[in-house]
């Protein structure tokens, strides 16, 4: 199974092709490892990675990968220089391209005020634990699917 930080690595690698004009800073990229992670769920009714997504005051953040980013600041976060394509099935890439082709698109700030409305956020953040359930992921994640 693929890590969060192996999502991210893709995001960052999309992130540094011409033609997308825009780096990725951590707020970012953890509310694009969120939409995968989501949307993943929904269609195909198994995680894409095993990490937790909690609720935080920003969004949703996988903690370890936040950790990992946490020292580029606000600023942009360089591609992976241990970035392999090859790990991923074609189904995960058709996947991570639309995530990034829609929401990619907007900025960290945007992202944070889209995943704010979203009833998996609400919901945990609210909760002492703050564990936004893959089961929360796929139900809401299914809605936007129709």
């Amino acid at each position: 199974m693929l890590t969060a930080n192996d999502i991210a690595k893709y995001f960052l690698a999309l992130s540094n092709d011409e033609d997308s004009g825009e780096l990725i800073s951590n707020l970012k990229l953890q509310k694009l490892v969120h939409y995968a992670q989501g949307f993943h769920l929904a269609l195909y009714d198994q995680p894409l990675f095993d990490e937790c997504i909690e609720a935080w005051a920003h969004g949703p953040v996988i903690p370890d990968l936040y950790h990992l980013y946490k020292r580029y600041g606000s600023g942009s976060i360089p591609p992976a220089t241990d970035f392999d394509p090859n790990i991923y099935t074609q189904e995960v890439k058709e996947l991570l391209d639309e995530v990034f082709s829609v929401y990619g698109q907007f900025s960290a700030w945007k992202l944070r005020a889209l995943t704010h409305d979203e009833s998996p956020w609400k919901n945990a953040y609210n909760r002492k634990n703050k564990v936004i359930s893959q089961d929360e992921l796929k139900e809401y994640f299914k809605t936007l699917l129709n």
